[in-house]
């Protein structure tokens, strides 16, 4: 019986892991996609989306993430983040979990 409740807590475990990769992913692509409306056009914009994007991921999951950014008009980010195997920064699933997000570009005038 013992090793079925260790297998229970083992797979129930790394379902909170995808959990919560799912959730770093849609909020570093709300932090990416505020930032990115926020910066002027350009490589600035680009710059602001990446570094907002990754500012509060924690390092087992800053590895393997990707934070792509569409800066023209209504800005978009995509963030793609690693799912880790049971423990974050040792083993990374191949398949990543995506988060979205997108604003209409702020103009100030």
């Amino acid at each position: 019986m013992t090793p079925l409740i260790v297998l229970t807590l083992v797979l129930m475990w790394q379902a909170v892991l995808v959990g919560y990769t799912f959730t770093l992913a849609g909020n570093a692509a709300d932090e990416a996609v505020r930032a990115g409306t926020a910066a002027p056009p350009g490589g600035a914009r680009q710059a602001a989306c990446s570094a907002a994007g990754m500012k509060n991921l924690s390092a087992a999951w800053r590895g393997g993430a990707e934070v792509n950014c569409n800066p023209s008009g209504y800005v978009t980010a995509r963030v793609e983040l690693h799912v880790p195997v049971l423990f974050p920064g040792l083993i990374d699933f191949p398949a990543t979990v995506t988060g979205h997000a997108g604003a209409v570009e702020e103009v100030k005038h």
